[in-house]
């Protein structure tokens, strides 16, 4: 077990801060509302002082989600960190989650899951295991069993959100991962076609590629000008129309399994679908960034949503599946995707609501067929 370190985000390792003392306990709407009218008057001592001199750029620890800014609102990562979780797929951070219920359910962002290690990592500096129990397909969200005990649950908003309201993403650390405001109100986000990425050539008779498009699925699984896809899913496949028609069955973030062949030899591949739109946005992104390393940008699954609450928190899709909370400390929402360079989607807590019984009734059906 880890001591004292853990990964943070995906690629690196960073010291985490300890428990500085017992488990916090729920504040008073009263006693809520004295802190953040510290936080309040601390957030309007940063902006006088955060006026750059002529010629002077603005120092990033003082941006929007910077360190002076984020320190603000630690009162909010007080009432709610012991209600997330970090997620990890062997050793490696792809999501965060919610917790529901005391006994360890919890929810996350289904597609950010790959198979692997499933464990996770809570406020009080602890590494547990985790097991998937049942997931959602068509709002994106996960089940999820933690193995621990006396959890907190998150309290849900019951007030309907308003565009310009605070909205606050906070993790399992003292301050909060990201600050934002509700840009728009609940609407419906549709499916757009998604993509393996490739093009064929004209022959009817085989499904031989032509061009592999940049920034697509079938780009970072490795595929070439000159494959032939023999299979998808394990049946077999004779040309490109057989391919089209079941791949518009698939929305994006799902992964279809090909088998391919490349001159003498065959081999499988892990596709995943994505629609244009992301593909084309990380390309944006990463030149805007100056980075060669534009993968996982954009969630690869942003769209085909029932309802979402848009906010314009800049977050990297690992901080999805997360909640999004309002000045008092309660879930407005669950972060399920960055959408765009300046926008994030989160499901609507009344929606949240329902998915999550759907789930525990399918996870209880599934329980006792199995007994």
């Amino acid at each position: 077990m880890l001591s004292g370190a853990h990964r943070d985000s995906p690629g690196r390792n960073v010291r985490s801060a300890r428990c500085a003392g017992p488990r916090p306990v729920a504040a008073s709407r009263g006693g809520l509302a004295v802190r953040w009218l510290h936080a309040l008057l601390l957030l309007a001592a940063i902006a006088s002082a955060q006026q750059p001199a002529a010629g002077q750029a603005l120092p990033r620890y003082r941006f929007r989600s910077g360190e002076e800014v984020l320190r603000a609102f630690a009162p909010i990562a007080a009432e709610t960190r012991f209600s997330i979780i970090k997620l990890e797929v062997d050793d490696e951070t792809v999501a965060l989650g919610t917790v529901v219920e005391t006994n360890g359910l919890a929810i996350t962002k289904a597609s950010e899951l790959r198979p692997g290690k499933l464990t996770c990592w809570l406020a009080a500096d602890k590494q547990v295991d985790a097991d998937l129990v049942a997931v959602d397909e068509s709002a994106d969200v996960a089940l999820l069993r933690v193995h621990a005990q006396g959890l907190k649950p998150i309290q849900w908003a019951e007030e309907e959100v308003h565009p310009g309201q605070w909205a606050v993403t906070p993790g399992i650390a003292a301050t909060p991962h990201a600050v934002g405001i509700v840009s728009a109100l609940p609407r419906r986000i549709w499916r757009q076609r998604a993509l393996i990425g490739v093009q064929f050539d004209s022959n009817p008779s085989e499904a031989r590629i032509e061009e592999v498009l940049p920034g697509l699925g079938a780009e970072k699984a490795g595929l070439k000008s000159g494959d032939v896809i023999t299979a998808l899913n394990g049946a077999t496949v004779t040309n490109r129309n057989q391919i089209a028609n079941t791949l518009q069955d698939f929305r994006a973030g799902q992964t279809v399994k090909l088998r391919v062949q490349r001159d003498e030899k065959e081999f499988e591949a892990q596709v995943r679908m994505m629609s244009p739109s992301a593909a084309m946005l990380a390309d944006e992104l990463g030149a805007a960034l100056g980075s060669e390393r534009i993968v996982g940008e954009v969630s690869t699954r942003a769209e085909d949503f029932e309802q979402v609450i848009e906010h314009d928190t800049v977050l990297h899709p690992w901080l999805c599946g997360g909640p999004l909370v309002d000045l008092d400390g309660k879930a407005i929402g669950l972060n399920i995707a960055r959408a765009s360079r300046v926008s994030t989607y989160a499901l609507p807590s009344r929606l949240v609501k329902r998915i999550l019984k759907d789930l525990e009734t399918k996870a209880a059906s599934t329980a006792s067929k199995g007994k």
